[in-house]
């Protein structure tokens, strides 16, 4: 495991150029071999160069993200721009690229794997800039570094922006509605920054999310609503919007350097939606069967509203307030009412004993693991007597933690001869904590966050391929959510919800009747919630299928923004707030015309668990199946190929209208 406990800041420079060196050192002895070139002394040799290279700029970047300090994010910028240069240097080596190419050329005696594996060597370099003339390529490597550079920034900036708002309240009475546990953190923050305040709220999920659903403050509700959406968007040192124009404009020069009209079209063409179009189409759809029922959503809460003695118009930050409210009526439940049998501790046994029963993997914690912070756990995970990976898990928001929640890797799984090398995973969350009196206690969209990123992890720990570059999540953008999406449906399984949802302190079961409750109110709002991430999604797609010359003369991003978002609003519009400029996933991280994908992979997820519910939910076939034909493949096949071996046929989209409620019978 990563040596956590002895590494300084700066030791990584120095560790990133040795990597360097003992990697371009392997790269010349395959471009400079004087044996014809073939797929062993060529592309699995390269498949196998760089390990120290990977496994320091993995460390480094990870922990950017999870434990991050001023002084981190200054090697980060410096580590990213050398590591994208020498990255050039590889894809842009001539005679590499020539010996692959000659490989590429030999007619087919490989098995599959290796055959994907030389097609995506083959590709990267294409799509790489290694056919461009060298007065492009020099324009080429500008743009990569600069891109990765600017990534950086944005989201430094964003977390930046989350760590320095606070809501300061010194009244009690401006408390009302909020849940003990809430008011109890924010007494605590107040005490651990020295506020003059009794209580301070901030834009962490944990905060911020209770606070807009239960303060009957509409006003105080504004201001963090408003706080929220405006991040990264007034002006100063962390004023997010000429890097988005940039961010954009390169990426569609670089496109155009490639010969693809825009980014989108350079992306997509190794995605299984393919197309730009096929993307636009795909989301289109999902409007027209959303759209009215949203509304009709929309006018519902607006009529409850004005019955609880409302006198204004329905604006964003009362939705979530009202939704809530109206949620308790509609379905006599609340994420109150079932938070106490969400004790963290008892989700994640409930998590492990889930992909116990369906894939025969335990799970050990060992404290001898070193951790990068006191709050990470670590642990064996072992198939029988196998040792399979290791796993990290980090629960809690901090100041040096980004926003949201991730599953990433500190080393890909792949063989060396007979030998599998176990993967070293880690998932990342800002659950709620602890306060003084209580434990950890989950909302339940907590509970579907931790199966979802556990279903990235069973992806990268249940791994078995010979490659790491095909290993675990190493596969198509739109299918890299199937694995998590499918999970999160086990949270709404009565044998499910058995095995770990009891009451923190009487340990009693949760009643059926909330179950039934949970169950009934999954839907609620749900044509709402398919709008909000379809516009989303279409932002990212417009943004990133604008040509070169469209990028070039692009308008404000306050006002294009504006512009894509008007076919989805249900809304009056909210002055000086922005999505784009606080958009990490798809400027800081890789969902860039990729956002999309969460909704095509809930298509997929959907299909998918109708067969777990056909055959029982802990069916050992239907598991099995899934863990062989998808979890322990990778990218060794094309996706499409993968699922249907294991579904028997292609998605079909009824299957998630029916589940969100949208399907007209």
């Amino acid at each position: 495991m990563v040596p956590f406990d002895k590494i300084v800041t700066e030791d990584f420079m120095p560790a990133i150029q040795k990597g360097i060196e003992e990697a371009r050192e392997e790269i010349l002895a395959i471009s400079s071999s004087i044996d014809p070139a073939t797929f062993e002394n060529t592309i699995e040799r390269l498949e196998a160069s760089g390990e120290l290279l990977d496994r320091v700029s993995n460390v480094l970047f990870n922990l950017n993200s999870a434990e991050t300090s001023d002084a981190l994010q200054q090697v980060a910028q410096q580590a990213s721009a050398v590591l994208t240069a020498f990255q050039n240097e590889i894809n842009l080596n001539k005679d590499l690229f020539q010996r692959v190419n000659a490989v590429y050329q030999l007619p087919g005696i490989l098995n599959e794997e290796q055959q994907m594996l030389l097609e995506k060597t083959y590709k990267s370099f294409v799509r790489s800039g290694a056919a461009l003339n060298e007065k492009v390529q020099i324009r080429f490597k500008e743009i990569t570094v600069a891109l990765a550079s600017l990534s950086l920034k944005f989201g430094e900036n964003v977390l930046a922006e989350t760590n320095r708002y606070e809501l300061i309240i010194e009244r009690e009475e401006d408390l009302s509605g909020l849940p003990e546990d809430l008011i109890a953190r924010a007494k605590s923050l107040a005490v651990s920054k020295e506020a003059k305040a009794h209580w301070v709220f901030n834009l962490q999920a944990p905060s911020y999310i209770p606070f807009m659903e239960n303060a009957e403050n509409r006003n105080l509700r504004k201001r963090l609503y408003t706080a929220f959406m405006q991040k990264a968007l007034t002006p100063g040192p962390y004023d997010n919007r000429k890097l988005v124009h940039e961010l954009v404009k390169l990426r569609a020069e670089l496109a155009e350097l490639l010969g693809y009209k825009t980014y989108a079209a350079y992306v997509l063409e190794e995605r299984m939606a393919v197309s730009p179009l096929s993307v636009s189409i795909f989301l289109e759809d999902l409007l027209i069967k959303s759209k009215n029922k949203a509304a009709d959503e929309v006018n519902e809460l607006n009529v409850f509203m004005k019955s609880c003695g409302a006198d204004h118009e329905l604006q964003r930050w009362d939705w979530s307030y009202y939704a809530e409210k109206l949620r308790k009526k509609k379905f006599d439940f609340d994420d109150e009412l079932i938070k106490p049998y969400f004790k963290l501790e008892n989700v994640v046994a409930g998590v492990f004993k889930t992909t116990e029963k369906l894939f025969g993997l335990t799970f050990k914690e060992n404290d001898a693991i070193p951790v990068y912070h006191p709050d990470v756990k670590a642990f064996e995970v072992w198939e029988g007597d196998e040792l399979k990976a290791l796993l990290l898990a980090d629960y809690f928001p901090r100041s040096g933690k980004r926003p949201g929640a991730w599953m990433t890797s500190y080393r890909d799984q792949k063989k060396r001869g007979t030998q599998r090398v176990i993967p070293h995973i880690s998932i990342v969350c800002n659950f709620t904590p602890s306060s003084e009196g209580s434990p950890s206690l989950l909302k339940f969209d907590e509970v579907t966050t931790l199966f979802h990123e556990f279903g990235h992890a069973l992806h990268g720990m249940l791994a078995n391929t010979t490659y790491s570059s095909l290993s675990g999540t190493h596969v198509s953008w739109d299918f890299v959510e199937l694995p998590s999406q499918i999970l999160e449906n086990w949270c709404y399984e009565e044998e499910c919800l058995a095995l770990f949802a009891k009451h923190y302190i009487t340990n009693e079961p949760m009643p059926l009747i909330y179950i039934e409750r949970l169950k009934a109110s999954a839907t609620f709002h749900e044509a709402y919630a398919t709008l909000r991430q379809i516009s989303f999604a279409s932002l990212d797609l417009h943004l990133h299928n604008l040509s070169y010359q469209e990028a070039q003369s692009m308008d404000s991003i306050e006002q294009l923004e504006k512009t894509i978002f008007k076919p989805f609003n249900l809304f009056p519009e909210v002055p000086d707030t922005n999505m784009s400029v606080q958009f990490s996933h798809i400027f800081a991280g890789g969902y860039a015309a990729g956002y999309y994908s969460y909704k095509w992979a809930e298509v997929l997820d959907a299909d998918a668990f109708e067969l777990f519910q056909q055959n029982g939910i802990f069916d050992e076939e239907t598991a099995t199946s899934f863990k062989h034909h998808v979890l322990s493949q990778g990218g060794t096949q094309l996706p499409m190929k993968l699922y249907k071996a294991f579904r028997g046929s292609e998605p079909k989209v009824d299957a998630l209208l029916k589940r969100a409620g949208l399907l007209v019978t």
